[in-house]
Parts: structure tokens; sequence; C-alpha cells
């Protein structure tokens, strides 16, 4: 399949991917973590480019149920990244998961049909994951593992942290992989 990994600067999706044997690359604002196909740009400019499945990852930072404190003052940016959300879940791709944490999605466009964790995928650490999808299966969990501790939570400040935070745990993403691929 032709795979397009939306607003992701890691790698880590796109390679769970490429090691399936799929055509799997990854699109974001920034170059890329690791090395491979990686188009650095708009990913609006490139969903007809005949995609068989997208898994994106918009930004959290104005969707977030995390940030709620501060929605009142950035109302624009929240609608704007509504509206990005609204055209990568109507993008002309017949399979779709975007994935997003306990945000204002589920209540501004609607409910996610799924909600995962790290630990259902061999990652014994808490992260609240949505999944909103579109002609695929809900992920099932590959490997239960003990621990619930909340990792990405408690990171301290840094001038890195939100990269460190948005992170796909590498379980989930061979579980994507191997279950949507």
């Amino acid at each position: 399949m032709k795979v397009l990994v939306a607003c992701e600067f890691s790698g880590i999706v796109r390679e769970a991917f490429r090691l399936q044997g799929h055509d799997a690359w990854s699109c974001d604002l920034l170059p890329t973590d690791i090395g491979g196909q990686h188009l650095q740009c708009d990913v609006l400019t490139i969903l007809d480019q005949g995609w068989d499945l997208m898994i994106a990852h918009p930004p959290c930072t104005h969707l977030a149920v995390s940030g709620a404190r501060w929605f009142k003052d950035k109302k624009v940016e929240q609608a704007e990244a509504l509206e990005f959300v609204r055209k990568l879940l109507d993008a002309p791709i017949d399979k779709i998961a975007l994935e997003n944490p306990i945000s204002v999605i589920s209540s501004k466009i609607r409910k996610p049909d799924q909600i995962i964790q790290p630990w259902q995928f061999g990652h014994g650490e808490t992260k609240a994951t949505c999944l909103w999808l579109k002609n695929l299966p809900k992920l099932e969990p590959t490997n239960i593992v003990e621990g619930r501790e909340a990792r990405v939570h408690k990171m301290p400040p840094s001038k890195d942290r939100w990269k460190k935070r948005s992170l796909t745990f590498t379980g989930i993403a061979k579980a994507m992989a191997n279950q949507w691929g």
C-alpha cells in the first residue's frame, strides 16, 4: 500500500509500515529525525497523491484538553487547528486514522472511535490516545503489560518537551502497521 503518515517528523510510524513492505512516507513541516522517505511540506498539498492509507498526527497544541485553561486566549488558533483536522478527516483517501490525545475534537467534530493506551501495546505507561477511524478496524491490543507510569505527562519543562511528548510509542506503531497494513 501507499501509506502517508501525516504530521510525523520522527519516522516511527513510517518505518513500522516500511518494515511491513509498504511504500510509506512521512510528511511534516519539520525535517525527519531518521532517514527515510519524508516530505517536508504542508501535508494539505499532497493529500490527493493517490494514497491508500493515511495515519495523521495533527499537532495537539491548541486542541488537547490538558491545555484547556488557555482555550479562552487562543480561540483563533483552536478554530484553525480544528479546520486542519477536518481537512485531514475529509481527505480523498480510502482509509484514515487520525490520532490525538483527549481533545476538543471529540466535542467540536465527533467522538473518537477508540481510545488506546501504551500499556496495551507493550509500554508500561499511560497516555490516553484517541483514534478517529475511516474504513479501518479498531486496533487490537498486542501486549498488555503491567505498569501505569504517567512518564510523558510528568516530563520536566525543556525546549523540546513538546517533541518528546508527541512521539508515537513503537508498540502502537507496530500494531498499526501489522493490523492496518
